[in-house]
Formats: structure tokens, C-alpha cells, sequence
């Protein structure tokens, strides 16, 4: 039964039909023969499952699928596990766990690299370059718009470099203004930081609010960047 669905799973995602794949998904879950599938048919399952979850923006679920999968992989499987972590990267990165330059190499997925470095440092400017120099890649393998939304954490991390330097809990507006001009986006304006910060606010990447009678963010004085893993 879970060769069989394994097999409709590749059709589906081939003719990108996902939504297919939700009553696989329950047949398999409900089944009473789990324990007598292969390991082989396992990894697969789990390798599609979290793929979808990951479409779906499910991405804690994604990361446990994803994460079995490749653990799982048989080890002179090489290229089964350079497939599973072109998936696996960017749910890790979205989460907060950013993969090692030692990782990329090993797997040749070095086009990760400067991606990586830009969401950690918080530089936009760079996360554009990379996302645009790697578009194609990206692109063939499904992943440039999973990619795109680590834009809001490459924000937060770069508002969070800005909390440490002013090293307050009431930050000016301008200051993040300042910031985001300093990575080339000179049109950027104060409404357009606002409706950045109160994304992150309502994501729970920043603990605080906005005070648009002192033009100020106002941060919690604990924590006011909790962990990414905390709240995605």
C-alpha cells in the first residue's frame, strides 16, 4: 500500500496536483500494517509528506518529516540525501537552524552558502544578490518562493542588530529607516518599516509594540527576539 502511494505521490508532485495527496496522507496514517512497511518505503513516505507540509507552510511538521528522511537515508545514498536536503535547508533556515559550510560542501549545495550567511548576518542586500545569482537552481527545484520568505528573518535579524547597538527598549523608528537604507534600499520610507515591524510583531519575532506617537518600537526588556524555533 505505501509503494503504491509513494508512487502516486511522485505523479502528483510531477503534475503538481498536492492537493491529491491529503487522502494517501489518511489512508496511510489510519493503516494497521505501518510496522510491516520497508525502511526504503518509509524514507519516501516521509520525504513526500514533508515536501507538502513545507508547500503548506506547515513547516515544524515539515522539519520532522524531512528531518527522518534524510537521518534514515541509506548512508552510500548520496544523492538521495542531497535530494532530501534541498528541502530540508530552507525549512531548517526558516526555523532559525542555519546548515554548516561543511554541510553544503559535502552534499554540493554551495549555493546555499551566501543565502545562509545573509539571513545569519542579516543582510538583505546580500540575500538579494544570492537569491538572484542561484534564481534558475532554485527555481527548477521548487524552492525560490519558499526561499523568498526568508526575507521577514534576514528583517529581524537585521532590527535585532539595531536593538543591540542602541541597546534600548525604546527604539526610534528612523534608526530601522536608517538601516534598511544602508542595505541600497533608498526608497524605502518610514511606512514601510512600520508595516514591516508590525509583521514581525504579529509573527511573534519581535515582543513589543509600536508607538506611533513617539515614532518609536517599543520591545519587551525580556527576550524581544525570542528564538526562531520558539514562534514559527
Amino acid at each position: 500500500m505505501m509503494f503504491l502511494s509513494n508512487q502516486l505521490f511522485k505523479i502528483y508532485f510531477k503534475i503538481n496536483k498536492l492537493h491529491l495527496c491529503k487522502p494517501l496522507i489518511r489512508a496511510i496514517d489510519s493503516s494497521t500494517l505501518r510496522s510491516d512497511y520497508s525502511p526504503a518505503q518509509k524514507v519516501t513516505y516521509k520525504y513526500y509528506v514533508g515536501r507538502k507540509a513545507m508547500f503548506d507552510s506547515d513547516f515544524k511538521p515539515a522539519e520532522e518529516f524531512l528531518s527522518y528522511a534524510f537521518l534514515h537515508c541509506h548512508r552510500a545514498s548520496q544523492r538521495n540525501k542531497r535530494m532530501v536536503l534541498l528541502y530540508l535547508l530552507p525549512v531548517k533556515m526558516l526555523l532559525g537552524h542555519m546548515p554548516t559550510h561543511q554541510l553544503l560542501r559535502k552534499y554540493d549545495l554551495m549555493q546555499f552558502a551566501d543565502v545562509t550567511k545573509s539571513v545569519s548576518e542579516g543582510n538583505l542586500l546580500l540575500l538579494n544578490a544570492a537569491l538572484a545569482q542561484h534564481e534558475t537552481f532554485f527555481i527548477r527545484c521548487g524552492i525560490f518562493l519558499i526561499l523568498e520568505k526568508l526575507k521577514i528573518i534576514t528583517y529581524r535579524n537585521l532590527f535585532k542588530k539595531v536593538y543591540l547597538l542602541l541597546r534600548t527598549h525604546q527604539l526610534p523608528l528612523d534608526a530601522f529607516v536608517v538601516a534598511m537604507k544602508m542595505m541600497q534600499l533608498d526608497d524605502v520610507d518610514l511606512d514601510e518599516v512600520q508595516c514591516i515591524l508590525a509583521n514581525l510583531i504579529y509573527m511573534g519575532h519581535i515582543k513589543g509594540y509600536i508607538s506611533h506617537q513617539h515614532q518609536k518600537l517599543v520591545v519587551s526588556k525580556q527576550n524581544p527576539f525570542p528564538p526562531l524555533s520558539s514562534v514559527s
